[in-house]
């Protein structure tokens, strides 16, 4: 397993280096220059700075793979990412203190996500053609054809016209207020949960309907175990296999609709400090961004890929 663990690892590294490379240069190829914005600001405009001196002053007057060889020798040399080119704070240091925000909210999603989808998968599946399983097939359904950024805007919408209640914009970390905390998070985490359930739902009837007509399953009918135990001990732990495959197909799925719903509820995570540092085209903080999440997305593939063992004996052996 050790073994294992440490070829996976080192598999990461250069599908990190080809993504590191993708994501600099398409992120300088975006429409707009970060000297002409700093250049329209009044504070910029007033340091009597040509063009070509800013350029010089931020290092983007040297060639596209220069500027790459000394970010990546930094990082690898340094761990550093680089400093922002409008506050010159540290990237390391901007996304740590984002980073606990993001991770909160996605984490959140995802145990709302699977505390719905899979007993509700399990329980379709169990009752099929019911008036229950048609009831939690078109809830998915529904799920997946509503957007969850739509039904963020309209939470915080509607509540504010019919009742004048509205979220509170002012995030309370969770150090700080343990329950005030939960109470902000948890409606933007229940919106995206809810949205990341659906897939799974239908994933996870799909493999109970499979694994529910095995020899197997009617073997253990046969001799007479409870039908609870033939759910828990061999029906649902068989199922899960394929079902934790798509959980972990959906991190960028999930980091993506953070994004979109910490811009909703003004959570100060790692979405807003990205589209400020695209709107702004803060090359090191976007690039920095995107290389932090593209590590989660590849290390959640990771484990998932361990857990398999944990759930069947099988691949374990194997």
């Amino acid at each position: 397993m050790q073994a294992y663990i440490l070829r996976r690892i080192l598999a990461l590294l250069p599908t990190m280096l080809i993504a590191s490379i993708i994501v600099f240069v398409i992120v300088r190829m975006v429409p707009g220059d970060v000297v002409d914005l700093m250049l329209s600001q009044n504070d910029a405009g007033s340091n009597k700075l040509t063009r070509d001196q800013l350029m010089e002053t931020l290092g983007l007057d040297k060639p596209m793979w220069q500027q790459y060889s000394s970010w990546i020798s930094r990082l690898l040399l340094h761990g550093d990412l680089g400093d922002s080119l409008w506050q010159g704070d540290s990237v390391i240091g901007m996304i740590a203190d984002r980073l606990p925000v993001t991770f909160e909210l996605g984490l959140l999603a995802m145990l709302i996500a699977l505390t719905v989808a899979i007993p509700v998968g399990v329980y379709s599946a169990v009752k099929q053609d019911t008036a229950g399983d048609y009831a939690t097939r078109s809830f998915s359904l529904l799920m997946l054809a509503v957007p969850s950024f739509w039904i963020g805007t309209m939470v915080t919408v509607f509540p504010s016209i019919w009742w004048g209640w509205s979220p509170e914009i002012h995030f309370t970390p969770f150090l700080e207020d343990p329950w005030a905390n939960l109470q902000q998070m948890l409606i933007p985490a229940t919106i995206l949960g809810l949205s990341l359930s659906a897939i799974t739902m239908r994933m996870t009837r799909t493999m109970m309907l499979e694994v529910l007509r095995q020899d197997y399953i009617r073997t253990a009918r046969a001799k007479g175990l409870s039908e609870m135990l033939i759910l828990t001990r061999h029906a649902v732990r068989n199922a899960l296999i394929p079902v934790i495959t798509l959980i972990g197909s959906q991190a960028p799925i999930l980091i993506g609709g953070a994004v979109i719903l910490e811009q909703i509820f003004v959570l100060p995570g790692m979405g807003l400090l990205l589209l400020d540092a695209v709107n702004q085209r803060d090359y090191p903080v976007v690039t920095g961004v995107f290389f932090i999440v593209g590590i989660s997305v590849m290390l959640i593939n990771l484990l998932v890929d361990l857990s398999y063992g944990l759930i069947d004996p099988k691949v374990r052996q194997r």
